[in-house]
């Protein structure tokens, strides 16, 4: 907290001691570290003009946009933490008027706006990340809702409401993380909007990108209809992440336990979570290869009815066949009389020929899909299985999750437990304490007495000595 606090007083209204005031203090991203009242804030410098130093005296060694981007990843580091620990505490899903989550959004757009290259246009210069947020939609397809909700938003009208939108949405859908490391992870796209040592070009883009992984334990629920985000001022409220040292300091070891164990089962929750939703889906997989097992097997029924249906047309064509055959030969004994009718019989043999030809090649397909159907129920089959093993073992997984979660669960009791403890000893040794100063005064007092008391008798035994002699 050392680089985001001021190093001078509020400057007075005078020009040359507003110079003076900015000159001994530490930027962050174009703004001025300010007292407003009881809160500490940032004032933008546009309207401030600086005269530089004749000497350049007393020069930092470092980059300054280094330590603007190790300022913001520090900043970024408090607000979440502090989101996380304030969201959990509250057990609830979080609204738009929660301070704590208005200042997480301050922050990254902050963070987002660090080395922007600046876009002139015919009505002067401008700055905005939304032209980085829309590369999502191009490496991720599935952020394409996200945008496309954002541009349907009736209310907004300049890019930076879009931006804030687009934060507010991926925020909701717990994907803040994942599309964070896509954009960064392409630096070369990137590069057409924000300078080479911009926060997003650099390291700590992508720890701050890991951090935001932490929102995911939390749930929001934001309405922006009714929200006015393209004309909203992003002032960073530091009072919020100042800690008193003192009382800090007695109890820090106890709430470092508390806090570990909190991550543990925060982050145990999550897993659980994620391990639910995938038994969810492959139980959905198993049911919709049941019932396609179902539809398949009654499929199978009706092709093996068509066959024995098919067996049957053959087996009658063929005795009409033999019955033609016969009738051929007996017509053949008598073929000067019925010729005609020896030729209408050929033409219906030929007929029925070819129809048991059209059956048979009927049969073979309908053989053949018989197989391919059996073969296919088979892999059906050890599909199934496999993936009933799979979810025995996911329940058994989950089972051991929840198991470790109570584990934790019971360590937090006891911690809080022993903390409490604590404070019971540190307030009855500070109730000894008080009694042993008041102790240490009555002998103090004791003792000023009986020191009074000899003087008196020193000089009573001088006088008695004056008068013995």
């Amino acid at each position: 907290m050392s680089d985001l606090t001021p190093q001078s007083e509020t400057p007075t209204p005078t020009t040359d001691k507003i110079t003076q005031a900015a000159r001994e203090t530490i930027y962050l991203c174009n703004f001025r570290v300010s007292v407003d009242g009881e809160w500490l804030c940032l004032r933008e410098l546009n309207d401030i003009s600086l005269t530089p130093d004749p000497e350049p005296a007393h020069e930092d060694p470092k980059d300054p946009i280094a330590i603007e981007r190790l300022n913001l990843m520090n900043m970024a580091k408090l607000s979440i933490k502090g989101l996380i620990e304030s969201a959990l505490n509250l057990g609830r899903t979080l609204d738009s008027d929660y301070a704590p989550l208005q200042q997480f959004f301050v922050v990254m757009e902050h963070c987002l706006k660090h080395g922007l290259k600046t876009k002139k246009t015919f009505l002067g210069q401008n700055k905005s990340f939304w032209g980085a947020l829309e590369l999502v939609e191009k490496l991720t397809p599935e952020a394409g809702e996200i945008t496309a909700s954002v541009k349907d938003l009736p209310g907004l009208k300049t890019p930076l409401g879009r931006g804030r939108a687009w934060l507010r949405l991926a925020l909701m859908q717990k994907k803040l993380s994942d599309y964070m490391k896509t954009i960064i992870n392409r630096k070369d796209l990137l590069s057409e909007f924000y300078e080479p040592n911009a926060l997003m070009m650099e390291e700590e883009g992508a720890v701050i990108a890991g951090l935001l992984v932490g929102l995911n334990v939390i749930d929001a629920n934001l309405c922006m209809k009714g929200e006015d985000l393209d004309s909203q001022v992003g002032v960073i409220d530091f009072s919020m992440y100042l800690k008193d040292g003192g009382h800090s300091s007695k109890s820090a070891e106890g709430d470092g336990q508390i806090t570990a164990i909190l991550d543990q089962k925060n982050y145990v929750e999550e897993l659980n979570r994620h391990l639910s939703a995938s038994v969810n889906n492959l139980q959905a997989k198993v049911d919709a290869l049941e019932k396609s097992n179902t539809k398949l097997t009654e499929e199978l029924a009706v092709a093996n009815n068509r066959i024995i249906t098919l067996q049957e047309d053959v087996e009658r064509v063929k005795e009409e066949s033999s019955y033609q055959m016969e009738s051929r030969k007996a017509l053949r004994s008598d073929s000067a009389a019925d010729g005609q009718a020896l030729g209408e019989t050929r033409k219906q043999l030929k007929e029925e020929t070819l129809l048991r030809l059209d059956v048979e090649k009927e049969l073979e397909v309908q053989i053949g899909m018989k197989q391919e159907m059996e073969l296919s129920m088979k892999m059906l089959e050890k599909d199934i299985c496999e993936k009933q093993d799979a979810l025995v073992e996911l329940r058994q997984q989950l089972e051991d999750l929840r198991a470790i979660n109570q584990q934790l669960s019971h360590k937090s009791q006891s911690a809080d437990a022993s903390s409490k403890q604590k404070s019971e000893v540190i307030a009855r040794l500070e109730e000894k304490i008080n009694q042993m100063t008041g102790t240490v005064k009555q002998l103090e007092t004791s003792e000023k007495h009986m020191v009074k008391q000899a003087r008196h008798l020193n000089s009573a035994a001088g006088k008695l000595l004056q008068l013995q002699q």
